[in-house]
């Protein structure tokens, strides 16, 4: 479906709610089959994991301004994202906003190893809108209270460590064809999926303590442990979202029965909201007139962690997880994350590269020696970031082998110039997203662009004195990348929507000086770990902020 040939639906100017509205008793049966797939007897790839933390499973976890004193690792831990900021001053849009968009579709030619057409999933495991929440059990623990929607919780760490515990939210879109959740990101062989998670650090910064090993080494995400749940038709959970008593395959494994399934090109509004249980993710699809729903309440079962660094104890604490702040301004962030952000959209990038090569991939494992990563017309050796690499039997639709590793020598997929630009053959189509509204349909009068560039040029970067710090990541070749993702935005059918990928013919009307959008470097206050409240300053990202080009209309 063509984006000029698109009509946006009406925004329903959305009242304040404490009550869970009544779920859908009618489903629309639009199932698609599975595409038959070869047989895959790798046990380390079609199994359920056993436990996933953020140290190694990078790409599920929120990115902290220092993986090295959260995992205790000289390496990287974390994933690139650029991304849309929305400001506003209006009370309630920290906390409640509505949004349309146009999930993209692939093209028409197949991917094949090392080329043809490129697919939503190699471009970026997900998209998905952000909010800061409340969290009395997460990082800086030093106050135990947390008042829901309030912009008392704005404490600068330069004035005092006794910011309320702050966790992020972020419902997450994942595309089709590739291998599956938990293993990989996709749902199904052709249809996307939405989850809702909430990243806790279990991590005191002011007396340098964190969650003690033996429960950090037993839940979904470790220190940076992981609330997760798939929006469902009936808004209940499949499982326990709970980080403790997360189950891989009653929580984690997309029940076709029981969660939200869409189509490539379905238009979708998006409502986010607080209400007494806590906060309501709300997904309907205005193609199918399906919809789902997820409440981040202690009744679905999401919950804390007991902060406790020592002894071995491991306790879920039952927990109605609230939005913090009341606005949305450049003060409400979460202060352990390497963004700013607060109301965000973003897209992960940087997620895929092949591995091409007469030597066989296990599943889970590394490219071996001997192997190619990268495009046709551009291999090169396998190197430290091809990790987490499945044969393409293990794939849902699309038979190529490849590694799922933060691309930290920034040579993969996702930095080639193969992302939407209006050739619909080998590209896919750019997602379609209307900035949001809140209460009483009002707009976000600013918005902003914001890309962790200079958190992620692990080899290039020096974050204190921003030497090396580039708009376009260095590669590990020492060049600059092939291309590099920014956002634009054009007309559908008379309203503004943003597009994300390249100048797309006919279409974008404005660039914003495509990478130079994303502004000069920003300098953040962080706590010192083990400080006793001394701060340092650091320099995780690139921010532009700009008056609103792009206002939704009712």
């Amino acid at each position: 479906m063509g984006c000029v040939d698109e009509e946006w639906g009406s925004i329903r100017r959305m009242r304040r709610c404490f009550r869970i509205s009544a779920r859908f008793a009618v489903l629309v049966a639009f199932t698609l089959p599975r595409l038959a797939v070869p047989a895959y007897a790798e046990p380390s790839a079609s199994a359920p994991p056993s436990h996933v933390d953020c140290a190694s499973a990078r790409l599920i976890c929120t990115e902290v301004q220092n993986p090295e004193e959260v995992f205790g690792k000289d390496v990287y831990v974390g994933h690139d994202e650029p991304s849309l900021l929305f400001y506003s001053n209006t009370p309630g849009s920290g906390n409640q906003m509505t949004y349309q968009l146009t999930l993209p579709t692939d093209p028409s030619t197949l991917p094949t190893q090392g080329g043809g057409g490129t697919f939503n999933f190699q471009l970026h495991p997900a998209f998905w809108f952000g909010m800061a929440m409340c969290d009395t059990q997460s990082y800086p623990v030093q106050v135990s209270t947390c008042t829901p929607d309030s912009d008392s919780n704005i404490v600068d760490p330069a004035v005092s460590p006794n910011h309320p515990g702050t966790a992020f939210m972020e419902l997450q879109f994942y595309p089709p064809g590739y291998v599956q959740q938990f293993t990989g990101f996709s749902c199904d062989a052709t249809r996307w999926c939405v989850a809702m998670t909430i990243d806790s650090l279990a991590e005191d910064p002011v007396n340098g303590t964190v969650l003690n090993p033996t429960c950090a080494n037993a839940i979904l995400g470790g220190l940076e442990y992981v609330n997760f749940a798939y929006l469902t038709l009936n808004g209940a959970p499949q499982g326990p979202a709970n980080p403790v008593q997360f189950d891989f395959v009653k929580s984690g494994t997309p029940d076709p029965t029981k969660a939200l399934f869409m189509n490539s090109g379905d238009r979708l509004m998006v409502n986010l909201h607080d209400s007494r249980q806590g906060l309501v993710a709300t997904v309907r699809d205005l193609t199918t007139h399906q919809s789902g729903s997820m409440t981040a309440s202690a009744a679905n079962s999401f919950g804390q962690v007991q902060y406790a660094p020592t002894g071995t104890g491991c306790n879920n604490i039952p927990y109605d997880f609230h939005p913090m702040y009341s606005t949305s301004s450049e003060q409400t962030r979460v202060i352990w994350a390497a963004h700013s952000y607060n109301i965000a959209f973003s897209d992960e990038i940087g997620h895929f590269d092949f591995c091409t090569g007469p030597n066989p991939v296990t599943g889970g494992g590394s490219c071996p020696a001997g192997n190619t990563e990268g495009v046709t017309g551009d291999l090169e050796p396998t190197d430290a970031d091809d990790n987490f690499c499945f044969p393409g039997a293990a794939s849902l639709r699309i038979q190529v082998t490849g590694c799922l590793d933060t691309n930290t020598g920034f040579d993969g997929v996702s930095y080639k110039p193969v992302w939407p630009d209006g050739n619909t053959t080998l590209h896919s189509t750019s997602l379609r997203l209307a900035s949001p509204q809140t209460v009483g349909g009002l707009n976000y009068d600013r918005a902003a662009f914001e890309a962790a560039l200079p958190r992620i040029e692990v080899n290039t970067c020096n974050r204190s004195t921003v030497a090396g710090c580039t708009l376009i990541p260095t590669t590990d070749d020492g060049s600059p990348a092939n291309f590099y993702p920014f956002y634009s935005i054009g007309t559908v059918r008379g309203q503004c929507a943003w597009l994300l990928g390249n100048d797309i013919a006919g279409l974008t009307a404005n660039d914003f000086g495509k990478n130079n959008q994303y502004g000069s470097l920003l300098p953040l206050i962080y706590l010192v770990f083990g400080g006793h409240g001394a701060t340092v300053q650091r320099f995780n990202d690139f921010r532009q902020i700009i008056s609103n080009p792009c206002p939704s209309s009712s």
